[in-house]
Protein backbone atom coordinates (compact mmCIF):
# COMPACT_ATOMS: atom_id res chain seq x y z
CA UNK A 1 0.00 0.00 0.00
CA UNK A 2 1.19 3.22 -1.45
CA UNK A 3 0.85 6.32 1.18
CA UNK A 4 0.43 9.32 -0.68
CA UNK A 5 0.80 13.20 0.64
CA UNK A 6 -3.18 13.57 0.49
CA UNK A 7 -3.22 10.44 3.29
CA UNK A 8 -0.26 11.98 5.33
CA UNK A 9 -2.22 15.28 5.45
CA UNK A 10 -5.37 13.16 6.72
CA UNK A 11 -3.21 11.36 9.21
CA UNK A 12 -1.33 14.75 10.48
CA UNK A 13 -3.69 15.24 13.07
CA UNK A 14 -3.77 11.94 14.38
CA UNK A 15 -0.14 11.47 14.40
CA UNK A 16 0.26 15.16 15.61
CA UNK A 17 -1.92 13.89 18.55
CA UNK A 18 0.28 10.43 19.10
CA UNK A 19 3.83 12.71 19.58
CA UNK A 20 1.73 14.92 22.35
CA UNK A 21 0.48 11.71 24.01
CA UNK A 22 3.82 10.16 24.16
CA UNK A 23 5.39 13.58 25.52
CA UNK A 24 2.55 13.29 27.95
CA UNK A 25 3.37 10.01 28.86
CA UNK A 26 6.83 10.44 29.33
CA UNK A 27 6.28 13.84 31.24
CA UNK A 28 4.15 11.98 34.08
CA UNK A 29 6.18 9.18 34.24
CA UNK A 30 9.03 11.42 34.67
CA UNK A 31 7.20 13.41 37.28
CA UNK A 32 6.17 10.39 38.95
CA UNK A 33 9.57 9.49 39.30
CA UNK A 34 10.80 12.64 40.66
CA UNK A 35 7.66 12.93 43.15
CA UNK A 36 8.60 9.09 43.77
CA UNK A 37 12.25 10.22 44.73
CA UNK A 38 11.41 13.33 46.67
CA UNK A 39 8.50 11.16 48.92
CA UNK A 40 11.92 8.52 49.81
CA UNK A 41 14.01 11.73 50.68
CA UNK A 42 11.27 13.07 52.81
CA UNK A 43 10.09 9.31 54.35
CA UNK A 44 14.23 9.06 55.21
CA UNK A 45 13.76 12.30 56.57
CA UNK A 46 10.98 12.21 58.88
CA UNK A 47 12.56 8.34 60.16
CA UNK A 48 15.71 10.12 60.86
CA UNK A 49 13.38 13.03 62.39
CA UNK A 50 11.71 10.43 64.49
CA UNK A 51 14.87 8.36 65.76
CA UNK A 52 16.44 11.78 66.79
CA UNK A 53 13.18 12.42 68.87
CA UNK A 54 13.15 8.81 70.62
CA UNK A 55 16.62 9.20 71.36
CA UNK A 56 16.21 12.18 72.97
CA UNK A 57 13.07 11.26 75.18
CA UNK A 58 14.70 8.11 76.28
CA UNK A 59 17.72 10.37 77.62
CA UNK A 60 15.17 12.90 79.39
CA UNK A 61 13.44 9.61 80.91
CA UNK A 62 17.01 8.43 82.10
CA UNK A 63 18.24 11.90 83.18
CA UNK A 64 14.80 12.50 85.04
CA UNK A 65 14.72 9.03 86.37
CA UNK A 66 18.56 10.09 87.95
CA UNK A 67 17.48 13.33 89.07
CA UNK A 68 14.78 11.54 90.81
CA UNK A 69 16.60 9.09 92.49
CA UNK A 70 19.12 11.56 93.81
CA UNK A 71 16.49 13.85 95.42
CA UNK A 72 15.43 10.31 97.09
CA UNK A 73 18.83 9.55 98.34
CA UNK A 74 19.34 13.67 99.72
CA UNK A 75 16.10 13.33 100.88
CA UNK A 76 17.00 10.26 102.86
CA UNK A 77 20.48 11.64 103.93
CA UNK A 78 18.78 14.94 105.08
CA UNK A 79 16.40 13.31 107.00
CA UNK A 80 19.24 11.05 109.15
CA UNK A 81 20.46 14.28 110.22
CA UNK A 82 23.48 13.94 107.97
CA UNK A 83 23.42 17.66 106.47
CA UNK A 84 23.94 20.63 108.36
CA UNK A 85 25.57 20.62 111.72
CA UNK A 86 27.41 18.48 113.68
CA UNK A 87 25.50 16.90 116.84
CA UNK A 88 28.64 16.61 118.85
CA UNK A 89 26.91 16.52 121.91
CA UNK A 90 24.85 13.62 121.29
CA UNK A 91 27.76 11.51 119.58
CA UNK A 92 29.69 12.07 122.99
CA UNK A 93 26.34 11.05 124.98
CA UNK A 94 25.51 7.91 122.84
CA UNK A 95 29.17 6.81 122.96
CA UNK A 96 28.41 6.80 127.12
CA UNK A 97 24.88 4.64 126.67
CA UNK A 98 26.66 1.97 124.63
CA UNK A 99 29.85 1.94 127.07
CA UNK A 100 27.23 1.79 129.79
CA UNK A 101 24.74 -1.07 127.83
CA UNK A 102 27.56 -3.08 126.70
CA UNK A 103 29.51 -2.86 129.90
CA UNK A 104 32.67 -1.66 128.57
CA UNK A 105 35.66 -1.83 130.49
CA UNK A 106 37.31 1.74 129.31
CA UNK A 107 36.86 4.23 126.70
CA UNK A 108 39.01 7.37 126.13
CA UNK A 109 38.62 9.50 123.32
CA UNK A 110 39.79 13.05 121.87
CA UNK A 111 37.87 14.64 119.17
CA UNK A 112 39.40 17.15 116.83
CA UNK A 113 38.07 20.83 114.77
CA UNK A 114 36.07 19.66 112.55
CA UNK A 115 37.77 20.36 108.83
CA UNK A 116 37.25 19.31 104.95
CA UNK A 117 37.72 15.81 104.50
CA UNK A 118 39.89 14.56 102.38
CA UNK A 119 39.53 14.38 98.96
CA UNK A 120 41.02 10.81 98.51
CA UNK A 121 38.39 9.43 100.79
CA UNK A 122 35.50 11.74 99.16
CA UNK A 123 33.26 8.72 97.29
CA UNK A 124 33.19 9.27 93.33
CA UNK A 125 30.38 11.18 91.77
CA UNK A 126 29.84 13.03 94.72
CA UNK A 127 27.27 15.40 94.43
CA UNK A 128 28.22 19.20 93.23
CA UNK A 129 27.15 22.01 95.96
CA UNK A 130 27.96 19.54 99.23
CA UNK A 131 31.39 20.45 101.06
CA UNK A 132 32.42 16.92 103.10
CA UNK A 133 33.41 17.64 106.31
CA UNK A 134 34.62 15.41 108.72
CA UNK A 135 35.55 15.60 112.72
CA UNK A 136 39.16 13.04 113.32
CA UNK A 137 38.32 11.45 116.59
CA UNK A 138 41.34 9.37 118.34
CA UNK A 139 39.43 6.35 120.10
CA UNK A 140 41.17 4.22 122.93
CA UNK A 141 39.28 1.15 123.86
CA UNK A 142 40.02 -1.89 126.63
CA UNK A 143 38.01 -4.96 126.00
CA UNK A 144 37.88 -8.01 127.19
CA UNK A 145 36.98 -9.76 123.49
CA UNK A 146 37.26 -8.63 119.75
CA UNK A 147 33.08 -8.72 119.60
CA UNK A 148 33.33 -5.65 121.55
CA UNK A 149 34.88 -3.43 119.54
CA UNK A 150 32.61 -4.69 116.98
CA UNK A 151 29.79 -4.24 118.78
CA UNK A 152 30.65 -0.78 119.83
CA UNK A 153 30.52 0.29 115.79
CA UNK A 154 27.40 -1.41 115.00
CA UNK A 155 25.54 -0.18 117.61
CA UNK A 156 27.69 3.49 116.79
CA UNK A 157 26.83 3.74 113.38
CA UNK A 158 23.62 2.69 113.72
CA UNK A 159 22.31 5.28 115.61
CA UNK A 160 24.48 8.71 115.19
CA UNK A 161 23.72 11.71 112.55
CA UNK A 162 26.93 11.27 110.71
CA UNK A 163 28.64 9.11 108.80
CA UNK A 164 31.57 7.07 110.33
CA UNK A 165 34.59 5.81 108.49
CA UNK A 166 37.32 3.59 110.31
CA UNK A 167 40.48 5.04 108.91
CA UNK A 168 42.44 2.77 110.97
CA UNK A 169 42.16 0.04 113.60
CA UNK A 170 45.15 -1.74 115.52
CA UNK A 171 44.16 -4.00 118.11
CA UNK A 172 47.41 -5.71 120.55
CA UNK A 173 46.62 -7.91 123.44
CA UNK A 174 47.56 -6.58 126.93
CA UNK A 175 50.42 -7.64 128.76
CA UNK A 176 49.75 -9.09 131.94
CA UNK A 177 52.00 -11.26 134.42
CA UNK A 178 50.77 -14.54 135.32
CA UNK A 179 48.79 -13.87 138.01
CA UNK A 180 46.35 -11.23 136.27
CA UNK A 181 46.02 -13.21 133.35
CA UNK A 182 42.14 -13.82 132.67
CA UNK A 183 41.29 -10.59 134.89
CA UNK A 184 39.94 -7.53 133.39
CA UNK A 185 40.86 -5.99 129.81
CA UNK A 186 42.22 -8.53 127.82
CA UNK A 187 42.92 -6.22 124.36
CA UNK A 188 43.63 -2.79 123.77
CA UNK A 189 42.35 -0.76 120.64
CA UNK A 190 43.65 2.36 119.21
CA UNK A 191 41.31 3.79 116.48
CA UNK A 192 41.07 7.03 114.28
CA UNK A 193 37.59 7.34 113.29
CA UNK A 194 36.27 10.17 111.01
CA UNK A 195 32.88 11.56 111.95
CA UNK A 196 31.55 12.96 108.74
CA UNK A 197 28.34 15.42 107.98
CA UNK A 198 27.83 17.01 105.00
CA UNK A 199 27.45 20.93 104.32
CA UNK A 200 25.82 22.91 101.56
CA UNK A 201 27.86 25.33 100.32
CA UNK A 202 26.95 29.08 100.07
Amino acid sequence: MKITSRDFARLRPALLLFVVFIALGAGAVFSAMKFAAGTKTASKQMLAQRDDIQSRLSRANVEQAEILKKIGRYQEIDAHGYIGREHRLEWVERIAQIKSARRLIDIQYELSPQAPLDAKVVPAGAPGGIDFMASTMRLQMQLLHEDDLLGFFEDLHSSVQAFLHVRECSVDRVAKSGAERGVGAQLKADCTIDWITLKEKS
